[in-house]
């Protein structure tokens, strides 16, 4: 996955997962919508696999890391998340926006855009939509929006 698909996830986000709206819509609506967009379908597939990646993730088990425990990237990993990426994440653990088993999930949501450069503004948005996908979050998902629109001065809060 390049580029594009994270900008399909986002345009999701921000047109569609994050509206007030209780109904969700359905995958074929959402596909029919980035098509309008003027999205590539293989790009759109993507995009949709990943979130139903998000949503099946869902069942890990927060007790099952440890508030200090020491998390070693593997060497596949430190190739793909380099050391800012890096970083960042443990900021945000230490900050209390991400447990251990959040950062889990969002190491996982950030391999699986197959990008070939992760940055930081990529993983702010991969951290906001894993915080928005699991109840009860509703905290650290404020602090993180803050951190995602902070920086950007065209942004609507």
């Amino acid at each position: 996955m390049k580029e594009s698909v994270l900008d399909i996830l986002i345009h999701l986000f921000e047109n569609f997962l994050d509206a007030e709206d209780d109904q969700e819509p359905s995958r074929e609506a959402l596909k029919q919508e980035l098509e309008k967009a003027g999205y590539a379908e293989g790009d759109i597939e993507r995009a949709l696999e990943w979130l139903a990646g998000l949503a099946a993730d869902q069942g890990g088990d927060a007790s099952q890391a440890t508030a200090r425990a020491i998390r070693v990237f593997t060497g596949p990993e430190q190739l793909r998340l380099d050391t800012d990426v890096r970083g960042y994440l443990l900021y945000l653990e230490n900050i209390g926006i991400l447990s251990a088993s959040q950062r889990e999930l969002v190491i996982d949501r950030l391999l699986a855009l197959e990008a070939d450069e992760i940055d930081i503004e990529q993983v702010k948005w991969v951290v906001l939509m894993v915080l928005f996908s699991q109840p009860g979050q509703e905290q650290a998902y404020e602090r993180m929006e803050d951190l995602v629109f902070e920086e950007r001065p065209d942004a609507v809060h």
